[in-house]
């Protein structure tokens, strides 16, 4: 059932697919009329170009019937498997693995590996295998001159399929990991892809929000005058002097409020600036995680001697973000946060008093890689799979950063440092 399962995770593009079909079949014909009506060499041709002819035909088929875009697993290892068989009953005819062209039955199962299942390629694997050792025993002769016989030696003829299996093992179990690396690098791109998209959203949300802030302020404005003359005129009456005090309170909260969200210049908001230094962002950053932590917050400011301005980006921000909130998750206390600058580079070090980071990722150099597993028990619930780390890492570098993951020595938990080139710094 699970080979089933996964059909709608992997898949081939059709349109691919399908022209790389034509380009084998185009090959085949121009190879076996070359060979008898060129080279005038004799074998059973008319059979081979049914078996190419009928081929041709699952590919109209495939073309002008499959309506899909993307061939699911299950359809994409049944083609491959014809195709294999094909090949198969083609070299069965043309001196089977004494044929020059005959490495080219592993292709199927190489590119299987890259966009299907494991196990279909597996299946694929078996197949080739079979048919490899087949047309070893069992094949009609290559075409060759009337006057002319090939033959080898058993040892020599025996090592030919023998090379093609490890060949085909080997490809296909690199071109799996290697697919899988990049499915997983698809997944995790897409997620920040997801996150970047949300965080425009809410950006476009403030914008929104102020503008209707501004739209607010006026008839807001009007019923707190109201209020006000109401008060002078009703004043006496304690009934009525409660609910309208009332009412002038919370129309002043919400004025105040209002007044947050504005976009006037002439209310002062520094982070709203297009261009600040580094620090500004930290500042913010930890004044947000202030409000929903009770853990310490340093700031350490002493060598930072050469404070950059640089536009404001969202990717910076939400970097940052990643790896102070995740400092902020695994501290017991306190989170450390050390910005160094002189003439040539900043640096931001950041730093807690939690477990670190597990050793079995820092020493195989796995950190900020997505889907990634600890082997530490202990708080493997805690450490998730490495996707905000990949996310944090990904957005900086991409903005010009380099970064490295330690265990401080002074604190016991993790160290993240993040280095800008200053030129680099005020480029973005």
């Amino acid at each position: 059932m699970e080979f089933f399962k996964t059909s709608s995770l992997y898949s081939l593009n059709k349109s691919t697919y399908v022209n790389l079909r034509w380009i084998a079949y185009i090959g085949q014909l121009i190879a076996i009329l070359v060979v008898q009506f060129f080279l005038k060499y004799n074998f059973y041709y008319f059979i081979c170009i049914l078996i190419v002819f009928f081929g041709i035909l699952t590919n109209l088929f495939l073309y002008f019937k499959v309506k899909n875009n993307q061939l699911n697993n299950y359809f994409s290892s049944i083609f491959l498997s014809f195709d294999i068989l094909q090949l198969g009953v083609l070299f069965f005819f043309t001196g089977g693995i004494t044929n020059p062209f005959v490495f080219l039955i592993i292709v199927p199962a190489v590119f299987s590996s890259q966009y299907l299942h494991f196990l279909s390629s597996i299946i694929l694997v078996l197949i080739i295998t079979t048919i490899l050792i087949f047309i070893t025993f069992y094949y009609y002769e290559l075409p060759h001159p009337n006057d002319f016989h090939f033959h080898v030696p058993n040892f020599y003829l025996y090592a030919i399929p023998i090379s093609i299996i490890i060949g085909l093992f080997f490809l296909v179990y690199f071109g799996f990991k290697f697919g899988e690396e990049s499915r997983i690098r698809k997944k995790a791109y897409d997620k920040i892809q997801e996150l970047m998209a949300r965080e425009s959203e809410l950006l476009s949300l403030g914008a929104q929000a102020a503008a209707n802030a501004h739209s607010l302020g006026t008839p807001l404005s009007t019923i707190l005058l109201t209020v006000t003359e109401m008060q002078k005129d009703f004043g006496d009456n304690e009934k009525i002097k409660k609910d309208l005090d009332l009412l002038a309170t919370q129309s002043k909260r919400c004025r105040e409020i209002l007044k947050k969200l504005s976009l006037n210049p002439n209310i002062k908001d520094e982070f709203l600036n297009i261009n600040l230094p580094i620090s500004d962002y930290i500042n913010e950053i930890v004044r947000s995680y202030q409000e929903i932590s009770k853990k310490v917050f340093i700031i350490d400011l002493k060598k930072y001697k050469n404070p950059i301005n640089t536009n404001k980006s969202v990717e910076i921000i939400y970097g940052l973000r990643n790896f102070i909130g995740n400092a902020n998750k695994f501290s017991k206390q306190k989170i450390e946060i050390s910005i160094i600058s002189d003439d040539i580079k900043t640096k931001i070090i950041i730093e807690d008093d939690g477990p670190g980071f597990p050793k079995d990722l820092i020493d195989k150099d796995k950190l900020g890689e997505p889907y990634i597993r600890t082997v530490d028990q202990q708080n493997i619930s805690k450490y998730g799979l490495g996707l905000g780390t990949f996310i944090g890492k990904t957005l900086l570098e991409k903005n010009l950063a380099t970064i490295s993951f330690n265990n401080s020595l002074e604190t016991g938990g993790a160290k993240v440092s993040i280095t800008w080139k200053n030129s680099d710094l005020k480029s973005i």
